[in-house]
């Protein structure tokens, strides 16, 4: 197997190095052209397996504080650049995963650089003010710039907030709130409600559900864990609610071949949530809210056609009270508006758009060559996955792809997901392509 010794110039450096490519690919999807971008690598890199030495031996240490079973590998991420992200072992990965999809344009984007090395940005990074009593001066006018600059059409009012699983909690309150607020009328709280629920009790603690889908993920604290069905880790052990759980539609691929297989899926399933909302409001459970991601990622990246939640939007609509100490970050609103700034002047929309349908083309490419192991590929955008036989070989296939230099990462029971930034680009799509390729040429 024929390997490729060649030179390259160090970041920053006017020195020279060698590094180890991967294999001249048996397949090569495109050549890699590498465009300018000022903070991106032009490759892998790799010196150890991953994890490497110094990972493990932080995995003994971090292990005897807290349980790091979970932990793939220990980072750098003072020298991860880009779209690559560098391990303490100084392996160096096209991150096609980006932190479960939280770094939307890359590690230590200049922009971002620049913004946090600015004296007047100081404050916000070092003070945390509790924004529900005590906001800064211009936490108006940063969330106008920010959050309420890309907000959908109608939408005029928010709230921020420090996490997902605290964002669904409190969109749950909310409901709830309306919902009692709707049959409570004009009149105020009773004595009995206001008694009620110091104990827990009804009135003042309805019954009330949230009707969720098999295969959602929403957060793991009580209320999010009642309408999280991904895997069963998250869940045993933990008391829960009696909430309704629907199926969530199961798409056949590629859906040109399958319009009316589909079409009655998502049928089946708008009619299970229907008769599931009848059977609550019979147990006395009232359904008083949906939750549906608009694709279901730790689930198994699932699907569903716009239609499907237009209809589900339409049986929804047949059925200030919201505090916390926090209520976010300030400096998180800071960062994300120069994020949009970025994503704006960079068009990378655009660019996810085009880069998605490289990738989504490479993989079904690559589902032709290889249909033993690749399956059911899907995606929109750059969130692309696609179905491995069973766990065993998606777990083994996402190994070898990190010891070649790539980060990918599972879901649901045997799929992979693609979760890149929004700064991955077409060369990067035919780096992991050609890859990608290789590894499904040796896979035993």
């Amino acid at each position: 197997m024929a390997f490729i010794l060649l030179p390259r110039r160090l970041a920053c450096s006017s020195q020279h190095s060698f590094r180890l490519l991967v294999p001249a690919p048996r397949y090569i999807s495109q050549a890699a052209a590498k465009v300018d971008v000022e903070f991106d690598y032009d490759g892998p890199l790799m010196k150890t397996e991953v994890p490497g030495p110094r990972s493990q031996d932080l995995m003994k240490q971090l292990n005897m504080i807290q349980n790091a079973e979970a932990v793939h590998f220990f980072c750098n991420y003072e020298e991860s650049r880009g779209n690559y992200l560098v391990d303490v072992d100084g392996n160096r990965m096209l991150d096609l995963y980006s932190q479960i999809s939280s770094v939307p344009i890359g590690y230590n984007h200049p922009a971002l650089m620049k913004l946090v090395q600015q004296p007047q940005n100081a404050s916000t990074f070092i003070n945390r003010p509790a924004l529900g009593i005590l906001p800064p001066e211009n936490f108006v006018d940063k969330l106008h710039k920010s959050l309420l600059s890309v907000s959908p059409k109608g939408m005029s009012q928010l709230i921020t907030m420090a996490c997902g699983s605290c964002s669904n909690e409190n969109a749950f309150k909310t409901i709830f709130m309306w919902y009692r607020s709707k049959e409570r009328g004009q009149r105020s709280f009773s004595e009995e409600e206001l008694e009620t629920c110091m104990i827990n009790q009804g009135p003042g603690c309805p019954d009330y559900s949230i009707l969720s889908f098999m295969g959602a993920f929403h957060g793991r604290t009580m209320g999010c864990l009642a309408t999280t069905h991904s895997k069963a880790i998250h869940k045993i052990d933990i008391p829960s609610f009696d909430w309704p759980i629907a199926p969530f539609p199961r798409l056949k691929y590629p859906l040109e071949e399958f319009v009316k297989d589909n079409e009655q899926e998502e049928a089946r399933c708008l009619e299970e949530v229907e008769d599931l909302i009848v059977k609550y409001r019979k147990k006395k459970r009232t359904v008083a809210g949906i939750i549906v991601e608009p694709i279901q990622s730790e689930g198994g990246d699932n699907h569903a056609s716009d239609d499907f939640f237009r209809k589900l939007r339409d049986i929804a609509r047949k059925p200030y009270r919201i505090f916390n100490t926090w209520l976010g970050d300030p400096s998180k609103n800071l960062m994300l508006a120069e994020v949009i700034n970025v994503i704006k002047q960079e068009d990378l929309l655009s660019n996810a758009t085009h880069a998605g349908k490289t990738l989504l083309t490479g993989l079904l490419d690559l589902q032709a060559r290889y249909p033993q192991f690749i399956s059911r590929v899907r995606g929109r955008g750059t969130f692309c996955s696609f179905d491995t036989p069973d766990e065993s070989v998606r777990n083994k296939l996402i190994f070898i792809a990190r010891n070649k230099g790539v980060v990918l990462g599972g879901c649901g029971d045997r799929s992979i997901r693609f979760r890149p930034m929004l700064v991955f680009r077409d060369h990067h799509a035919h780096l992991f392509l050609n890859i990608f390729s290789d590894i499904l040429a040796d896979f035993q």
